[in-house]
C-alpha cells in the first residue's frame, strides 16, 4: 500500500513519516514544496501520475493564523485550492484521502465540546479557508479536526516554553481559551488507522482534557523543571500586542465519532508532554 502524506517536511509531517516507518507492507512517499506544489493544479497531477497512491494524508496548509488576516487570498490558495488539487488527484486514482482540519472552523462560544455534527462558524480567515478545504471533499473522504498542535519537531507553544523555562522574568499567557493540546506523535498513529482503513467520515481528534493556555504552559515549565510561578494568567484583552487574527475562546472537541465507533482515544496530553520533554531534555 503507497500511502503519501502532503506537508512531510512539517511537524505532523515528520512523525507521520516516523509512525509510517515500521509499519509492514506500506510504502510511505513524502510530499513537500521541494517535489510538490499543491497549488499548482498540473505539477501535482504529474507527481500522483507518478505514485498512485492508495491514501493520501494532506497535512500541508497554510497554518499561520494571525498573518492570513492580511493574505486571505494566499490562505484560501493553500488551503481550499490546494485541497480541490488534492481531491483531483485522489479521485484519479481511487486514493483515500484524509484531510487534517482545525478547531478554528468554531466560534469558540460554545460551553460544552463540540461535536462533530455542530454547526460551524469559523471567525478568522485561517479558519475559514480551512473550512473551505473541508468543503472541496468528497463524501468517502475523510476529515480530522484537531487543535492546539504540538510535539516534538517544528515550531509549537511546548517547544517555544521549553526554551523560555531558563530564563528570567514573568511568562504571561491567557487563561481564558480553552482546549485541548494534540501531539503529533498521538495524532499520527490515529490518522494512519484511519487511513490505512479507509475509515470516511468527519472526526474530532486531539489527546484528553481539556485545559488553557495558562494551566498548559504551567504544565511545560513544570515538567521541565522550572520555576511554575513564573507563569502569569491574562485576559485575551490583555495581549500586548493584540493578535490580529480572532480565537475561540472554547475550542473544546469531543471525540465522539471515535467513540460511538468503537475507535480508542487518543491519552490524555499530561501523559504525552512528560514524554516529549523527556525528549527536549
Amino acid at each position: 500500500m503507497k500511502v503519501v502524506v502532503t506537508g512531510s517536511k512539517g511537524q505532523l509531517g515528520t512523525d507521520l513519516l516516523l509512525a509510517l516507518e515500521p509499519a509492514k507492507n506500506v510504502e510511505a512517499i513524502g510530499l513537500d514544496l521541494h517535489n510538490a506544489d499543491i497549488t499548482n493544479r498540473a505539477n501535482l497531477i504529474e507527481v500522483f501520475d507518478g505514485l498512485c497512491p492508495d491514501v493520501v494524508i494532506h497535512g500541508a496548509a497554510y497554518t499561520a493564523v494571525d498573518k492570513a488576516e492580511s493574505e486571505p487570498e494566499l490562505a484560501y490558495k493553500i488551503n481550499a485550492i490546494g485541497t480541490r488539487n488534492i481531491v483531483e488527484a485522489c479521485e484519479k486514482y481511487g486514493s483515500h484521502l484524509i484531510y487534517v482540519s482545525t478547531d478554528y472552523v468554531f466560534d469558540g462560544t460554545s460551553t460544552v465540546p463540540y461535536l462533530e455534527w455542530d454547526k460551524v462558524n469559523p471567525q478568522s480567515i485561517y479558519g475559514k479557508s480551512k473550512y473551505a478545504g473541508e468543503m472541496e471533499l468528497r463524501p468517502t473522504d475523510t476529515v480530522v479536526r484537531t487543535s492546539w498542535v504540538c510535539g516534538e519537531f517544528g515550531s509549537n507553544m511546548v517547544k517555544t516554553v521549553f526554551n523560555l523555562k531558563d530564563k528570567e522574568g514573568p511568562l504571561k499567557f491567557v487563561d481564558d481559551q480553552h482546549g485541548c493540546p494534540s501531539f503529533t506523535s498521538d495524532l499520527a498513529i490515529k490518522l494512519i488507522e484511519l487511513g490505512l482503513n479507509k475509515i470516511p467520515g468527519r472526526f474530532h481528534v486531539t489527546n484528553q482534557s481539556p485545559t488553557t493556555w495558562f494551566e498548559f504552559v504551567k504544565e511545560i515549565i513544570r515538567v521541565s523543571k522550572g520555576d511554575v510561578f513564573r507563569v502569569v494568567p491574562i485576559k485575551t484583552e490583555e495581549l500586548d500586542p493584540p493578535r490580529p487574527a480572532p480565537r475561540p475562546k472554547y475550542s473544546v472537541l469531543d471525540n465522539c465519532a471515535l467513540r460511538l465507533m468503537g475507535i480508542d482515544l487518543l491519552p490524555d496530553w499530561h501523559e504525552t508532554l512528560e514524554k516529549v520533554i523527556k525528549k527536549l531534555s
